[in-house]
């Protein structure tokens, strides 16, 4: 059906519309770029937005009144026979990397070629690393996206990264296929993924993988930091670390 169809719920398939065009524009639209490219009326789009904000589905930002996605939309769906989602499945785990290292602790999905933060407990330091909810970033430049990534079946990781757009973020970023399949068989091997600074100047991560019930990631856990405080030397010492978290968050969901 197109917009110019009749529709016996208009408002509906708008709404619809609205959050998929959202969906692939993680930097978010105003009001007058979602009229622009969708054709609706500035009425409509500004009811439909504010109910959806309302009901917690967006989230507009004030400086630049820009609406994104949060994480309550990338929650919807959950795996059938499932009774517990993945972040409640996960809290503890990150709870206990959280006390036990002061710093950021994230749990995020792969969602096409980019890395969402779906949950997060801040770092208790004065100079912190911190996302929004539903923030996206490239997979191939972050520990999560990476983790994820090295534990997909090869016919999906290899279409994963057909799919991703590769560039060089910092002197430290991962820019080409040959470079990040290198950096895949590495983690599949050590059993952990990490960020030297390949998605933000000084900004460590270290993450692992959560699998369901049949072996496929549906998510990772990672923990982000300066790097003066996360530094190279302490990456097995943390990956092991979250590694032993996540396999009990793994268990969680898998209950």
């Amino acid at each position: 059906m197109t917009r110019t169809e009749k529709t016996a719920v208009p408002t509906l398939q708008r709404g619809l519309e609205i959050l998929e065009y959202l969906g692939n524009h993680s930097t978010g639209l105003t009001i007058a770029e979602l009229v622009e490219q969708l054709g609706y009326p500035s009425a409509s789009v500004f009811r439909i937005t504010q109910e959806l904000t309302t009901m917690g589905y967006l989230v507009r930002e004030p400086a630049s009144r820009r609406f994104t996605l949060t994480n309550k939309f990338l929650l919807l769906g959950r795996p059938g026979g499932e009774e517990r989602g993945l972040v409640e499945a996960s809290l503890g785990a990150m709870r206990r990397l959280h006390k036990e290292t002061g710093e950021t602790v994230q749990l995020c999905c792969l969602l096409e070629t980019q890395s969402v933060i779906l949950e997060q407990l801040i770092s208790t330091h004065p100079f912190k690393y911190s996302g929004q909810l539903g923030a996206r970033c490239p997979a191939f430049s972050c520990a999560p996206g990476k983790a994820i990534i090295a534990a997909l079946p090869e016919d999906e990781q290899s279409d994963v990264i057909s799919r991703i757009r590769f560039k060089k973020y910092t002197p430290t970023t991962l820019s080409t296929p040959a470079a990040f399949k290198k950096e895949l068989l590495v983690i599949r091997e050590q059993g952990f993924a990490v960020d030297r600074s390949e998605g933000l100047l000084g900004i460590h991560c270290v993450a692992a993988a959560i699998c369901d019930r049949s072996g496929l990631p549906v998510g990772a856990i990672t923990i982000a930091g300066p790097e003066s405080r996360i530094p190279e030397s302490e990456f097995p010492h943390l990956g092991q670390l979250i590694s032993e978290l996540v396999a009990r968050a793994a268990a969680n969901y898998q209950n």
